[in-house]
């Protein structure tokens, strides 16, 4: 399987298979082909690069021109693993026109093999469209952060009785409408495992407990990238922002001690070619 191209059947195919899928982030060529060189089966072009490459506080700035040009850099890395990439925020919300369009462009343009949208319910004409015309679609629900400012932050969603009902009305309507998969963020494990059951779609989770038909997480968490950012459901798999501090801290001290560059990394001319050089000057 690690050299076989994912493809989206494949994916939809794995709710009656015993293999989980598996998921993370890539924003750029280098670590889209890191990853793909593993057996990771998805690869999420997120508007999470927002706040990962950007620096903003959440995702709400993303444009879908942002979006584009880093799911072709990713698509460069990425020879094996499904690519799927984000719509931005406000680039499906207004029409269905509007969402076939900018869905269009992430797959023309960006080269992706899927789009991943948020919403339920609300945004069913959209996901039906979309996959009318040819495209395929994940859906996003439960905490979904394009809604931050609706929901007050970012916050487990499904706890109370009605939220729970609505996200799962919102899980049918989606995979009525169409979609080959589904996240499902930020919610109770109990809420997650019975939407799982009673869909016919595999879903992937991330901060939705064990019971998802797969996991996704944003690679720069898992790697420990960022030391500031330690939330209950990631699991830090390395500690690379110990790692990178190091190497740049030991080359800034060898560069001042000129204990680099040393002579193995040093280019020189031959002896000859030096007293040509010599008797020409």
């Amino acid at each position: 399987m690690k050299n076989q191209t994912v493809t989206v059947p494949a994916i939809a195919a794995r709710k009656k298979s015993e293999k989980k899928i598996t998921a993370l982030t890539a924003y750029d060529y280098s670590f889209a082909k890191l990853l793909d060189s593993t057996s990771i089966d998805i690869l999420l072009v997120g508007d999470s690069l927002g706040m990962v490459s950007q620096g903003h506080e959440n995702t709400l700035s993303v444009t879908l021109d942002d979006v584009i040009y880093h799911t072709q850099a990713v698509k460069r890395g990425a020879q094996r693993a499904l690519v799927v990439a984000d719509m931005p925020f406000m680039s499906y919300q207004v029409s269905v026109e509007q969402a076939v369009t900018n869905a269009g462009r992430l797959i023309q343009q960006g080269g992706a093999a899927a789009i991943k949208l948020e919403g339920g319910a609300r945004v069913a004409n959209q996901v039906q469209s979309i996959v009318q015309a040819g495209i395929p679609v994940m859906g996003h629900v439960g905490l979904t952060p394009q809604s931050v400012h609706q929901f007050g932050g970012y916050k487990v969603q499904g706890k109370s009785f009605l939220d729970s009902k609505q996200i799962k009305q919102d899980a049918k309507a989606l995979q009525k409408a169409g979609i080959f998969s589904l996240v499902l963020e930020g919610m109770p494990e109990e809420l997650a495992t019975e939407i799982t059951h009673d869909l016919e779609i595999p879903t992937i989770g991330i901060g939705a407990g064990s019971n998802c038909d797969g996991q996704i997480l944003v690679t720069h968490d898992l790697l420990g990238l960022n030391p500031d950012f330690a939330p209950k459901f990631v699991k830090r798999y390395a500690q690379l922002s110990d790692v990178i501090q190091n190497a740049v801290s030991e080359f800034v001290d060898e560069v001042n001690s000129e204990a680099f560059p040393g002579p193995e990394h040093t280019y020189n001319l031959k002896k000859g070619a030096l007293k040509q050089v010599n008797h020409g000057n």
